[in-house]
């Protein structure tokens, strides 16, 4: 048997874990910027870290918008450099505050790169050290070397193993407990996603394997209970649990098509990510046709649908003809093609936005 397993970040897992474990986060440096969003300081996060930095040079940015632009970095950096020099990144909140900091975090080592030279992994080899807390439980960035901004209008994600893994994440579930019904959903999404297209991708190891066979069990039998009970804390330690799981999956397998099929509707019809990428699985595990795809579906009861359907899934959109042709075109030079099992040409990706519109945009 031959695989690799990499992930340099260190994590620190728990409730309290920020203050528990503040001197760690310290040493890190002396000149901190977090990177958030106005939630932090409804849940308390934001809170534990400026009392675990109490004495330190710490700046904040917390109007991080949902899906970042890719213009929104060096704006940024340009505020943050004025007065002092940054050694350590920390990004609060959910996906978009996390990728936002690891952006920012290599702009801010390397001020000689262009914004889009990002995305071109051999101009860069540094970056401040990042740190990552997660106050949703879904993206898995906190345990990912992955960033996705918006670029001309279309999500598009960057990395490089060399340095935009966090350093640390710092992951409690408590700061999730303050999450609504919509939020919940989507993003315990995201992470069945990230768990179910790692399980299945042709880049699948027997490691990754095991870890995303436990997030998917987690996110199938808690979710549910989760909705009934929102302010559970062992439902809500299962799911962020199970993200944290799901997000170690993609850092070495990355996603498969799902992922480039729901971008389309989060750019252009407003669907939070894990819901539009979590709504393709069905398609996808069947186009697959594969032993470990029939293992998931028996996993969820022969039926993904019925699950969704149990937790109230619907779209209140419109899916033209005209969308999916636009879509089918973007999507059919998608790199995520390549990792996902199974025929995807212009035929397969148009009947999969069609039987996405029929199943959940129907009356």
């Amino acid at each position: 048997m031959n695989m690799n397993f990499f992930m340099p970040t260190k994590v620190i897992y728990g409730k309290g874990a920020v203050l528990k474990n503040r001197e760690i986060l310290r040493s890190l440096g002396e000149h901190f910027l977090v990177i958030t969003g106005k939630s932090s300081m409804k849940n308390g996060s934001l809170d534990d870290v400026l009392e675990a930095l109490e004495g330190k040079y710490v700046r904040i940015y917390d109007t991080t918008p949902e899906n970042p632009p890719i213009e929104l970095i060096p704006e940024i950096c340009s505020e943050f450099t004025d007065t002092t020099d940054i050694d350590v990144v920390i990004g609060l909140g959910g996906g978009s505050p996390m990728d936002t900091a690891k952006a920012v975090a290599v702009l801010l080592d390397n001020p000689q790169l262009n914004v889009r030279d990002l995305y071109d992994a051999t101009k860069y080899t540094s970056a401040k050290k990042i740190v990552c807390i997660p106050t949703t439980a879904g993206t898995g960035s906190e345990v990912t070397q992955f960033s996705v901004l918006t670029v001309d209008g279309r999500k598009m994600g960057f990395s490089n193993n060399k340095c935009t893994f966090p350093t640390i994440a710092f992951v409690d579930y408590s700061y999730t407990i303050t999450m609504g019904r919509e939020l919940t959903i989507s993003t315990a999404l995201d992470a069945l996603s990230h768990a179910m297209e790692g399980y299945i991708s042709l880049n699948a190891t027997p490691l990754t394997d095991v870890l995303a066979m436990e997030a998917m069990k987690n996110i199938k039998e808690f979710l549910p209970r989760l909705l009934d009970d929102p302010e559970s804390e062992y439902y809500r330690e299962r799911i962020m649990f199970a993200s944290m799981l799901a997000g170690m999956v993609i850092a070495q397998t990355s996603t498969t098509v799902a992922h480039a099929l729901g971008y389309n509707l989060t750019t252009d019809k407003g669907i939070k990510h894990g819901l539009a990428t979590a709504i393709f699985l069905p398609f996808e595990l069947r186009n697959a046709n594969t032993e470990k795809a029939e293992t998931v579906k028996a996993l969820f009861d022969g039926s993904l649908y019925r699950f969704y359907e149990d937790i109230g899934i619907k779209l209140n959109i419109d899916i033209s003809d005209d969308d999916i042709e636009k879509w089918v075109k973007i999507v059919s030079t998608a790199s995520h093609i390549r990792s996902t099992p199974g025929n995807y040409d212009i035929d397969t990706l148009t009947e999969a936005f069609k039987e996405v519109r029929d199943m959940f945009c129907s009356e």
